[in-house]
């Protein structure tokens, strides 16, 4: 498990066009940008509910730092347990979307391919329909356009 989440130090926002001001933030989630090295190069986790695909997140529940809760939700969505956070604890939270949700996304490497898509207690079916290890001109392709500035700093990030 990484250490605690430096929560003192505020996680710059993703710049996205519009008064993202003017939305409340209602939910805070947090997840990780998983990434597997193939022989083809760097590959990142996304993973499909319904049209929507996304980085493997969720809630922050009562009690949890944002660090926390992304570990949490990548083990319950995907089971992949072996993150390892080598480019740090930096992360970047989207501008607001859908009702005033924000997410605080970490990157992390894994050395698991194989993802397991576990059943959500509370659906009685897993919240996810599909995963895909996929490239970054891929994930760009199939991500929504909210999230291109993120997949751009974890590209980065991984070149340095």
């Amino acid at each position: 498990m990484p250490r605690a989440d430096p929560c003192a130090r505020p996680c710059p926002p993703s710049p996205e066009p519009g008064p993202a001001s003017a939305v409340q933030v209602k939910v805070r989630s947090a997840g990780v940008v998983v990434l597997r090295r193939d022989p083809a190069g760097w590959c990142c986790l996304i993973l499909r509910a319904y049209r929507n695909w996304d980085f493997p997140k969720g809630v922050v529940e009562s009690g949890e730092d944002p660090l926390q809760a992304a570990v949490r939700e990548v083990a319950e969505e995907t089971g992949i347990t072996d993150l390892s956070f080598r480019w740090g604890l930096d992360c970047r939270e989207t501008a607001p979307y859908g009702h005033g949700k924000v997410a605080r996304l970490y990157i992390a490497e894994t050395r698991q391919a194989a993802v397991q898509l576990s059943i959500n207690p509370r659906l009685g079916r897993p919240e996810h329909h599909e995963y895909r290890w996929a490239s970054f001109a891929e994930a760009r392709a199939l991500l929504p356009a909210r999230l291109a500035e993120i997949l751009e700093w974890v590209r980065t990030a991984v070149k340095s």
